[in-house]
């Protein structure tokens, strides 16, 4: 049984069964706590938590996973892998242990021909926790398994959340016998390999508080309601459904493995000999399918946050193709693979096949450079262990070929191997677990964010959400229904306190969708006055008003005349409609790859991100802000309509990645010109912009470029600011202003001359002196040594042609050491040259200039022929040319 038919037989049978089909929500997880969404249930925390109403007592999903802790095992077990599809099935205060218990042995017990997935109910074995007799009892006496077959585990293995603050409780798994050939008999208790876990019913009931470990929380207390969570792993019963011996040999994954296989010439299985390219090609598998997942729902390779993770998988996937002999470029039909067979459930990938494609090609051609880049480090550490005499490459050295160019340890050690040297490994993984050790702390911090939310939430539970109002008033009466004084619920507040204010309606945008917050006034029956420096939306429907009490006392209850400063949002509403318009006209010049990866709107101005493979031509940008003016010019109505998600769809309307929409969303339409998914304020026709102006556009990210514009008066100023700038060029170089980029480019040309010929003469005044130089060489027990200073402010490159003239001179096959010093910008540099006589006698330029530069306050090194060096004491010149002198003596 194909992936696609089990993904299409779960939500059959539980739509059939009363619940709402939910489509997977993106990767990109809606939750302070997570970069991704790292189980099935987590688009439904809110619910559990009760901080939303679910759209339905009962729902299904399939939702796309990503996790990544145990990355290092990816294609060395049977279960290990970064991407995964959760098949889950959610009650909410509806069914709980016995009808989760029946749904599941119904679905994996019934025949093919009936919908069921046909397994052996003899081969099915049952975990519960501890403590859970009911759950046992309902196993054992309804569904009829042996108790044999029943065992009982502790929390770490029976007792499941998220492992941060939130929804919990005991679960039963599920686990399937795949027999005698996969190790001892006894149960999941006894081998994991054998009794695979296919599916986790957990019966969430509580709410955990933070903690360490899979079992070292404390329990807070019950949740609203008792709920029902379980997970059907999708790859793993298509493992035992397929039967194949691992997770990477299913059809999505195998088709994977078999490009890579053509790419390489490498094959998969067969004899012990081949262990670790089999291990290779799985994590290709594993990673590509991964990757093509994380950038299909907006993310983009970077070196924070859920960028780094897209990342490092992707380079640890290409690195593996080219240690298994791949040359050139691999990603793109590795790529298209994973859209061929993943796009059988996400079609969204074939339409998005060519923006994936030039993500993924970005960051192999990135990582090619790197590695490029990398072996030349790594080849300088080897020539300076060898020289010193060492057998190690130091662990430093080893993380910053890691940390800065992305270099994978195992490849630093082959590498080195090859060249007869080993790597300070346990420096390396001191300096990476310090990483990891500070990377834990910052995440311990940032999981208790949701904790801090009780306050907000209760506030809902008692008052419900805020209703926005600002979409047609910019003011309007309402009541103080939470308040909290430096981060603590309050009942009133003092002139000069910090608040934070909820109401029952405000006109208030809250920051959101890439546009700023309103700011304004909240003023009191009583006279009091809160100014509102920011509103944000810390948990789903509960507006937040940020500002201080500048006058009179604030309490709970209180009515009040909420007023939004009215100026700053038209400024603001004219800069996100411009970036609807720069996001359209985009799209029509590069295509729909030049898709919204994020933007910014504030009041006059805006910055807009997109995908790009490449810098965006200034012909093109050009052409892109004259159609966007354009379209200002025929006084475009802008509406703003709800409608279904579906329907949305259905009219073109495009979406922003990393966006959560719900069922019902709000559409804004541009005249017949552009039409996005929107929650944000805008003007009402086009011509209230006035003017857009395109600054210019650069990098901020692999495959991700970022516009930055002015919108209405600040554009007109900017104009006037250049036309300003350009009268005053005319005044100087005499010419229309048409006239100006030829008269400039031949200003800049001559003094480009001028420059050069200056720097000839200098050139030519200091090689004058090299003949005096050779004139004036000491021998030293048969070297001819020079040294001496030339006069300050020579460059390093004269300095560096000076040394090797001299030692150009000096015949009969001498052996020759030249050390030349001067003082540049207040601080002394040297050049030091050795020719192949002198090479032979041991003295080699490295060396030499080590110890001058050493004297000189600093460092240096280089080829045993020429080498450099510096410091930051000028008047130790003296000191340095006799530090040379007695090196030279004494190796010669």
């Amino acid at each position: 049984m194909e992936s696609a038919e089990i993904r299409r037989r779960w939500l059959s049978f539980y739509e059939e069964r009363g619940h709402t089909v939910v489509p997977s929500a993106s990767l990109i997880a809606d939750d302070p706590t997570l970069l991704l969404v790292p189980a099935g249930m987590v688009p439904f925390k809110p619910y559990f938590l009760g901080e939303v109403k679910p759209p339905a007592p009962r729902v299904t999903s399939v939702q796309k996973c990503v996790r990544t802790p145990d990355i290092e095992e990816v294609g060395k077990t049977t279960r290990h892998g970064t991407f995964f599809q959760m098949c889950g099935n959610f009650s909410f205060g509806d069914y709980f242990k016995e009808g989760a218990i029946e749904y599941a042995w119904e679905l994996l017990t019934g025949s093919v021909a009936d919908g069921g997935f046909g397994l052996d109910p003899e081969r099915l074995w049952i975990t519960v926790y501890l403590d859970d007799d009911e759950a046992e009892q309902i196993w054992r006496d309804k569904i009829g398994v042996p108790a044999e077959r029943i065992q009982r585990l502790g929390k770490k293995d029976n007792f499941w959340s998220m492992g941060v603050p939130g929804p919990c409780g005991p679960c039963s798994e599920i686990n399937y016998d795949r027999g005698p050939e996969f190790g001892a008999e006894g149960g999941p208790a006894v081998n994991d390999e054998r009794y695979v876990e296919i599916w986790n019913l957990v019966f969430m009931q509580y709410e955990r508080g933070a903690g360490d470990g899979k079992d070292d929380f404390p329990i807070l207390g019950d949740l609203p309601s008792k709920n029902i969570d379980t997970g059907l792993g999708l790859e793993r019963l298509a493992m035992i459904l397929q039967g194949v011996q691992n997770m990477y040999e299913t059809d999505t994954l195998r088709v994977v493995m078999d490009k890579a296989t053509e790419l390489t010439g490498v094959p998969y299985g067969g004899s012990a000999a081949n262990t670790a390219t089999d291990v290779s090609l799985r994590v290709v598998a594993d990673h590509i399918r991964t990757s093509v997942m994380l950038i299909g729902d907006g993310v983009t390779p970077g070196n924070e946050g859920r960028g780094y993770v897209l990342r490092r998988i992707m380079r640890r996937a290409i690195r593996n193709m080219r240690l298994m002999g791949a040359t050139g470029s691999v990603v793109t039909e590795l790529v298209d693979v994973v859209i061929d067979t993943m796009g059988l459930q996400y079609p969204e990938l074939i339409t998005d096949r060519k923006r994936i494609e030039t993500v993924a090609l970005a960051e192999e051609a990135a990582f090619l450079k790197a590695l490029k880049g990398g072996t030349n480090i790594l080849e300088t550490a080897v020539t300076e262990t060898k020289a010193a005499g060492g057998r190690v490459i130091a662990g430093d050295k080893a993380f910053l070929l890691h940390d800065t160019w992305g270099f994978p340890i195992d490849l630093t050690l082959e590498m080195a191997a090859e060249q007869g040297l080993s790597v300070d490994e346990d420096g390396f993984r001191r300096l990476m677990q310090e990483q990891r050790d500070k990377a834990k702390a910052d995440a311990r911090a940032k999981k208790t964010g949701h904790a801090d939310l009780s306050a907000y939430r209760e506030v809902a539970d008692n008052s419900g959400a805020t209703e926005f109002t600002g979409y047609t008033t910019t003011e309007g009466e309402s009541t103080i229904v939470g308040l909290l004084v430096d981060g603590v619920p309050s009942p009133a507040a003092s002139e000069g306190d910090e608040v934070e204010v909820v109401l029952d309606r405000t006109p208030f945008y809250a920051e959101g969708g890439g546009q700023l917050a309103d700011t304004g006034r909240i003023r009191l029956d009583t006279g009091a006055v809160i100014e509102v420096r920011d509103v944000q939306k810390p948990v789903p429907g509960v507006h937040v008003h940020k500002g201080v009490v500048q006058v009179g006392e604030v309490t709970v209850g209180a009515a009040a005349l909420a007023s939004i400063d009215n100026s700053r949002r038209r400024a603001i509403a004219r800069a996100h409609s411009a970036t609807h318009l720069t996001h359209q006209a985009l799209r029509d010049a590069l295509g729909p790859t030049a898709a919204q990866a994020g933007s910014e709107n504030s009041p006059g101005r805006f910055r807009f991100d997109f995908g790009s493979p490449a810098a965006v031509p200034g012909t093109v940008l050009t052409d892109v802000e004259q159609k966007i003016n354009a379209v200002l010019s025929r006084e475009l109505d802008v509406q703003a309509e709800v409608m279904s998600i579906d329907e949305a769809k259905k009219q073109g309307a495009i979406a922003e990645f990393g966006e959560k929409y719900g069922e019902r969303v709000r559409v804004v339409t541009i005249g017949d010109f552009s039409k996005e998914l929107c929650g944000g304020t805008h003007v009402h026709n086009t011509a209230q912009l006035g003017l857009v102006k395109l600054l210019g556009e650069s990098s901020i990210g692999s495959g991700v470029r970022r516009i930055e514009a002015l919108v209405g008066v600040d554009a007109y100023n900017f104009l006037a600011r250049e036309h300003t700038v350009v009268a005053q060029l005319q005044e100087l170089v005499k010419g229309r202003p048409e006239e100006l980029p030829e008269k400039i480019a031949g200003m800049l040309g001559k003094l480009k001359d001028a420059e050069k010929e200056i720097e000839k003469f200098r050139a030519e005044k200091v090689l004058q002196a090299a003949a005096g130089l050779v004139d004036s060489a000491q021998d030293v027990r048969g070297v001819a040594l020079v040294t001496g200073q030339v006069p300050d402010g020579t460059s390093a490159d004269d300095l560096r042609r000076l040394v090797l003239d001299v030692r150009g001179r000096i015949q009969g096959g001498r052996p020759a050491v030249v050390a030349l010093f001067t003082t540049a910008n207040g601080r002394p540099l040297t050049v030091i040259a050795t020719n192949e006589a002198a090479r032979e006698r041991g003295l080699k330029a490295g060396d030499l200039v080590r110890t001058a530069a050493k004297t000189l306050g600093g460092g240096g090194g280089g080829k045993p022929d020429v080498a450099q060096g510096g410091g930051t004491n000028p008047d130790a010149i003296g000191d340095a040319v006799a530090a040379v002198e007695r090196l030279v003596t004494e190796t010669a």
